[in-house]
């Protein structure tokens, strides 16, 4: 490929995504185009095998932040008009291109002469350039292999469940390492055999104009390995799509939206590479006694008038069962009482506590006999001379 063609070309289209587009959004377009048009999928299909081809030089660019990077600067200016004063290398036959060396050099472009030197908007254009065709000439990084993609997946438990841990069956599909070639791609009882065009690489090298520019292998289309007899489950990939179970151990304690991760267990890698990590977000239901604030658990508990005036003992809930708590007489509502070790155990650390709150109920509604002994005890108040509201709002 020349330079003038590797700048032409649009990656963007060749995914059918815009230039925004997201990582995740490319890798996407990625895999379903891979998939379509994948060689071993239209063997007698050479147009197709042109478009699998041109679909995997564009993500092998735009999978890699770096050379994204690189090319959308580069385009930018070649869109800008702005080497129209440089002698860009014309198209190859031309008179022009014929004419010297035959050659072209960007340090001539971008030398102590060139208007890119001084005052370049973009900064480092030559840099820019220079990066991108000593990357472009080096060993296709499609040929290693390369590690799978982490996978997301939520769940959803109860506060008790949360609360106390536990082990999770979780079922989830997706690209798994094909079971019947465990990830070669050849057929049981095959093997692959390293390319002899390439010896392994994954790319051909070839000089023009003084620069080296990496092709992709034709031969065994950038893995560097051959397959002469493909596995008919994955037709070669060494992946396949399939559900599974898998045991997910929640650990006590977890709180909602915090995220469990299962090394290993997300989309295989390529070529051999390690699998990507699984992870899990919790979501935990609200519980109709409990709430949580960060390791102890808080519970409102209603009571009368009379029990906080007089003194009782309430018998409260916890997660192991119930409890006595003594309310002194001329508690308060909305008094905090704290039970130390009654709370959340935190991945088997230090344990949070029990905080109880009482909270006065007032009845909706009172019979005669109700009413008449409130009225006798409010008149007994005030010949007593307590005021609720003594004190309050600057009242003497």
């Amino acid at each position: 490929m020349t330079q003038r063609e590797w700048l032409d070309r649009d990656f963007y289209a060749a995914l059918g995504v815009p230039s925004t587009a997201s990582a995740e959004e490319i890798k996407k377009a990625y895999r379903t185009l891979a998939r379509e048009l994948h060689p071993d999928a239209n063997p007698h299909n050479t147009q197709v095998g042109e478009r699998f081809k041109a679909v995997s030089e564009a993500y092998a660019v735009l999978s890699d932040p770096a050379k994204r990077k690189d090319y959308d600067r580069t385009r930018r200016l070649f869109r800008s008009g702005a080497f129209a004063r440089t002698g860009f290398p014309p198209e190859a036959g031309t008179t022009a291109a014929r004419a010297g060396s035959g050659g072209f050099d960007f340090g001539d472009l971008f030398g102590s002469r060139s208007p890119f030197t001084v005052g370049d908007p973009l900064g480092g254009v030559g840099d820019v350039l220079g990066d991108l065709f000593r990357r472009a000439g080096t060993r296709a990084e499609s040929a290693r292999p390369r590690r799978g993609s982490d996978v997301e997946t939520e769940t959803r438990l109860s506060f008790r469940e949360a609360v106390a841990g536990m082990v999770l069956p979780l079922r989830v599909s997706g690209p798994m390492v094909c079971t019947s070639c465990h990830g070669s791609g050849s057929r049981p009882e095959t093997r692959q055999r390293t390319c002899p065009h390439c010896h392994g690489v994954g790319t051909r090298n070839r000089n023009q104009g003084g620069l080296g520019f990496g092709e992709s292998c034709d031969d065994c289309r950038g893995t560097g390995s051959i397959v002469d007899s493909p596995c008919p489950d994955c037709q070669g990939a060494g992946i396949g799509d399939r559900a599974r179970t898998i045991s997910v151990h929640v650990p006590p304690g977890v709180s909602d939206g915090q995220r469990v991760r299962l090394p290993a267990q997300g989309e295989p890698g390529l070529a051999g590479a390690p699998s990507g990590d699984l992870y899990v977000t919790v979501r935990v239901d609200p519980d109709p006694v409990f709430a949580r604030s960060g390791d102890d658990l808080t519970v409102t508990v209603p009571v009368s008038f009379a029990e906080l005036a007089l003194g009782t003992v309430l018998s409260v809930p916890t997660l192991d069962g119930q409890v006595s708590v003594k309310i002194p007489p001329g508690t308060q509502s909305e008094r905090t009482f704290r039970l130390r070790g009654r709370g959340v155990t935190h991945r088997g650390a230090a344990v949070g506590d029990l905080l109880v709150t009482v909270e006065v109920a007032v009845p909706p509604e009172l019979d005669h006999e109700a009413a008449e002994a409130l009225r006798a005890y409010a008149r007994a108040e005030e010949t007593s001379g307590f005021d609720p509201r003594a004190g309050w709002a600057g009242k003497r």
